[in-house]
């Protein structure tokens, strides 16, 4: 291909020139055999080694072109190819075009000049016909995908995302070489010495993923399949190479999970400066993307927020009167602050909030001040800003289209003020930030819903507010304890401010782990789950889902139906239909909202403690921010992030209680407690006032206090534990310990529990506090840090979704094995490779879209579906048929009998069907299966044709009889026919088997032949004569 030209000193090192004129020289690279060419010896060896150690072009481009004056000591390579053939048309190109036009130039330096600008005009004549478009990579990376693509054989639409220089070790012995991570394989090759290494790994079959260290070698990285380990070492820096090993693995992990493809990833928006390193735009993409993520984790934020960028800073806290250090992050719809010192500070601002935003005086103890104004008058003082100018700048632009977003959405008339960069302000009269505000346009009262032909009434307020019973005394010290939280809280508002916008600090926490009042419990949820910010992004987004969800049934509608009832049903506010219709429009607009997950049983649990705290569009919100943000992946079909936590729980469990760990493992007991405490968040296995605590907990600290409650209640029982025969002691022991955690300041009545109604004659168990449990937790397990759990979930998710892929292709195995002829082995094989080819048009792209291959409402069975151009390559590699030149149509007439329901898609079920009938199938079967073929795209109407494949198959078969075995020879006039691979074979003269047999392929005929002979041998024969032909 023709390159760019670039300068060559050393023309001669280590390549040998094959032809040559005045001002162009062909060269070969030493070491290479040729295309039929000898060895290259010792002196090859070396030079191929060098290649691949040093990261050499020549490895894949062994031939290149080179332009040079001859009064010159300087060349310049202008073209390079992986074969003779490729750099000889260049050469005869350049002789026939160039040669003759050069020599009437006087000038070398014009020689030169014409001969590089022709170049690059070939260059780019060649992008715009082929629609090559520009991209940020890096002369270097374009050389190592060209390296990529033909080492390993990949499609142009397989990505390379990066490459590292390591070693791998093979048996005992390290072969240095290069690791390509693209988006969909890890691949790795050395040639040391004659000696090639070569291996591919799809992230997709990757069951652990590990880095470690051993007495030789301190870093490791070790890949394991299903079938191998394979161990790489010796980075330049393998903690960039494991984080992105990481990322590429999450994305295959997720691709098994909800068959996605990459298509979502490449829509990230490309960089707009150059970067200086050498790496791809795809992996400054997927870094931005990583950062975004963990800036989403940090601050609560929505799913699609996306950083632009952060920097280090510092802020002024007026509660303390202190300049504290951190970090201010910036993204199209925030602006946030975390301190360097974790827990001591943190901030979110939203930009819909903002109204001003102005750089103030610069001062010796004040350097590059930033002000933030707000719509709830409070302000926020920035300093120590690098480079103030382009921060405001990017924030302006971010005001701009944020106040452009909420003007077309609330379809306000007017402008926004906006002056130089020194000042950004705009009007203060859009949306408050108030957690205590409404959007909704309801009037007081009851609002009429029609949800499922049902008109059902819609209460304003939370439900605990309209059915709260109060204690017999109606002042006692519980309720004075509880309006001295309500102060505290006001007090703490007053001072750190209140709404979206406030400072959270320690002080925070602490009154969290205090206890939150019943009556801010459902604001302080919504702000600390961040479920405010998507509420008030979304105005009416809630009440348009219940609208169209309306009369609407589907399986997640009859599962919610039959949990309603069971849904809390010892609280008053799920004893009448108010409540209970309440709670099935959350649950049923949220199964609309997200088919993926739809309804999962547990989820009523925690969308009924959410109704009684939290309005119903707050609760529907709460939700949202539970399912896809907080517990991910917890409420899907499989319970795939409930799995990948009891994996982390038993790994933390080991490390915190190992006394305790093998006899739970013995016992079979944390898998069974993990999965009942995480999915409701304690609040089946609690009493309600003590659980709502947890919850309150929970959502400000995420699943870490999960955790941490969890190994309180392990460490709180070890003894009994220790001493439990079997799991159902076990159970009994950690049953009767969660009924009687209290809590002492709540002013609800006692609400009876499951477990407290089952409880028998045994002494009750001494009440536990559920307020100094908490406080234990964080003493003893308080260590416990979020990144951790991210890098144990990681670890745990690829064991939990390839276990649960074995797990699935066991059970369709074990469902089609008696419907077919296949062994298990060979089924499990199938299955495999019928999984893969759907997966790789996936991420290869296909005629279809990949959305429609998968429904994971069906059967395993028929989940996973294949269209026409997936069929014909599995048809040429597997089907006995696939020979001839008419193997396409026959592939097609195939693929058309199996597509029972004219989807233009097949499953797993039909495929293996149509796959047994022809490899295992008899004389009987494969005739019918061949006519069925023949008269599918248009059934003959001739009543003297067979009306179907029985029909058919008598045909052939009524006249046999033991009395005529006579078989004709081939017809020496048919040898001229036989060109097309095909051969002619009549039984009867009749035109619809003729047109039958004429599809034969050869290698089939000779097959049927095989069988017919082995029912001459026993016997039988036709009446009929038979004239075959075959190629001569």
């Amino acid at each position: 291909m023709w390159v760019n030209p670039e300068e060559v000193l050393l023309a001669n090192a280590l390549w040998i020139t094959e032809r040559a004129n005045p001002y162009f020289i062909l060269q070969r690279r030493k070491g290479h055999a040729g295309d039929g060419g000898g060895g290259g010896g010792l002196a090859g060896l070396l030079v191929g080694t060098l290649d691949v150690v040093l990261d050499s072009s020549a490895r894949v481009a062994p031939y290149r072109i080179l332009y040079q004056t001859p009064d010159s000591l300087v060349y310049w390579t202008i073209a390079c190819g992986g074969s003779r053939k490729e750099i000889t048309e260049h050469w005869e190109w350049l002789e026939q075009n160039l040669l003759q036009t050069l020599s009437i130039f006087e000038n070398e330096n014009d020689i030169t000049t014409f001969v590089r600008g022709k170049i690059q005009g070939i260059i780019a004549e060649y992008n715009k016909i082929n629609d090559v478009k520009e991209d940020d990579d890096t002369e270097k990376f374009k050389e190592a995908i060209v390296k990529f693509h033909r080492l390993f054989g990949m499609p142009e639409e397989e990505k390379l995302v990066n490459y590292y220089s390591c070693s791998y070790w093979k048996g005992k012995v390290p072969r240095q070489g290069w690791m390509y991570l693209s988006i969909n394989h890890l691949c790795f090759y050395s040639f040391l010495m004659g000696r090639e290494a070569k291996l591919v790994i799809r992230w997709v079959d990757i069951t652990q993923l590990e880095k470690n260290a051993t007495l030789l070698l301190p870093d490791v990285i070790q890949v394991s399949t299903r079938s191998s380990e394979h161990f790489f070492s010796v980075f330049l820096n393998i903690n960039e190479t494991f984080k992105l090993m990481e990322q590429l693995a999450n994305i295959a992990m997720r691709q098994l999970l909800d068959n996605e493809g990459f298509e979502q990833d490449r829509s990230l928006p490309k960089l707009k400066r150059k970067s200086p390193k050498k790496v791809s735009a795809l992996k400054r993409d997927l870094d931005a993307r990583a950062k975004s993520e963990r800036y989403r984790a940090l601050f609560r934020l929505p799913k699609d927020e996306k950083l632009d960028g952060h920097t280090d800073c510092t802020l002024w806290t007026p509660f303390n009167k202190m300049h504290i250090l951190g970090q201010m992050f910036v993204s199209t719809n925030y602006i946030c602050f975390t301190s360097k010192e974790e827990n001591l500070c943190s901030l979110i601002i939203p930009l819909r909030e903002v109204t001003i935003v102005e750089k103030a005086d610069s001062s010796s103890v004040l350097p590059s001040p930033l002000s933030i104004s707000t719509r709830n008058r409070m302000t926020f003082l920035f300093a120590n800003l690098r480079d103030r100018d382009f921060l405001v700048q990017r924030i302006s632009d971010f005001l701009q289209q944020t106040t452009s977003k909420i003007y077309s959405d609330k379809e306000f008339a007017g402008s926004y003020n906006s002056s130089d960069d020194e000042v950004y302000s705009r009007p203060s009269s859009l949306l408050s930030s108030s957690p205590q505000r409404s959007t909704s346009s309801d009037a007081d009262g009851e609002r009429q819903f029609n949800l499922n032909g049902n008109s059902v009434p819609t209460a304003t307020q939370t439900l605990m507010t309209m059915y709260r019973r109060r204690s017999p005394e109606e002042f006692n010290p519980k309720l004075a304890k509880e309006f001295l939280k309500e102060q505290a809280w006001k007090i703490h508002f007053a001072e750190y401010g209140q709404g979206i916008c406030m400072y959270r600090t320690e002080k925070t926490r602490e009154l969290v782990l205090k206890g939150v009042p019943e009556s801010m419990r459902g604001e302080l949820w919504l702000l600390l789950s961040g479920a405010i910010n998507e509420k008030a992004t979304h105005p009416g987004y809630y009440e348009d889902l219940v609208e169209k969800s309306m009369g609407k049934y589907n399986l997640a509608t009859e599962e919610i139906e039959r949990d309603l009832h069971r849904s809390l049903p010892e609280h008053p506010a799920f004893q009448n239909e108010m409540g209970i219709a309440a709670l099935r429009r959350v649950l049923t607009a949220y199964a609309f909202r997200n088919p993926n997950i739809g309804y999962c049983q547990a989820m009523n649990i925690v969308t009924s403690v959410l109704l009684l705290y939290a309005k119903e569009e707050e609760a529907f919100w709460l939700l949202v921010a539970l399912c896809e943000r907080m517990l991910p992946d917890y409420y899907n079909t499989r319970v795939v992030g409930a799995l990948v936590d009891q994996g982390v729980f038993e790994e933390l469990a080991r490390d915190y209680v190992p006394q305790l760990y093998d006899c739970m493992q013995d016992l079979g007991v944390i898998s069974t407690i993990s999965l009942s405490w995480f999915l409701t968040l304690f609040l089946s296995v609690m009493p309600f006032e003590s659980a709502v605590v947890v919850v309150d907990c929970f959502f400000y600290e995420g699943i870490k206090v999960i955790f941490q409650l969890a190994l309180a209640v392990l460490d709180a029982n070890v003894d009994k534990l220790l001493n439990c025969k079997d799991d159902g002691e076990a159970m009994t022991v950690l049953g009767r310990y969660l009924d009687s955690v209290t809590n002492k300041d709540s002013t609800l009545p006692p609400i009876p529990h499951l477990h407290s109604l089952l409880s028998d004659d045994v002494e009750p168990y001494p009440e536990v506090d559920i307020f100094r449990l908490i406080r234990t937790s964080y003493e003893k397990f308080g260590t416990i840090r979020a990144d951790l759990i991210e890098q144990m979930r990681f670890k745990q998710r690829l064991k939990v979704i390839q276990t649960l892929e074995d797990t699935t292709k066991r059970n369709v195995v074990r469902t089609i094995v008696t419907e077919t002829s296949f062994t298990i082995d060979e089924l499990e094989e199938l299955y495999a490779l019928f999984k893969a080819e759907h997966l790789t048009s996936c991420y290869w792209g296909g005629s279809s879209n990949a959305l429609d291959r998968h429904d994971p409402s069906l059967p395993y069975l028929e989940q996973y579906r294949i269209d026409f151009e997936q069929f014909k390559g599995m048809f040429v590699l597997l089907f006995p048929w696939a020979c001839g030149t008419h193997s396409d149509v026959l592939a097609s007439r195939l693929f058309q009998l199996l597509d029972e329901n004219g989807d233009s898609l097949i499953n797993f079920r039909e495929f293996v069907s149509g796959l047994s009938a022809a490899c295992h199938g008899d004389l009987t079967e494969k005739l019918k299966l061949l006519y069925k073929m023949h008269v599918l795209p248009e059934p003959s109407s001739d009543q003297d044709e067979p009306d179907s494949a029985f029909e058919a198959t008598q045909y052939f078969f009524e006249d046999i009889t033991p009395e005529c075995t006579h078989v004709v020879g081939l017809d020496s006039r048919s040898k001229h026919s036989v060109d097309d691979g095909f051969v002619t074979v009549s039984l009867k003269p009749d035109r619809g088997t003729d047109l039958l047999f004429s599809m034969f392929p050869l290698l089939l005929v000779q097959q049927l032949l095989v069988d017919l002979s082995t029912l001459i041998s026993c016997h039988l024969g036709f009446r009929e004569e038979s004239k075959f032909s075959r190629k001569s």
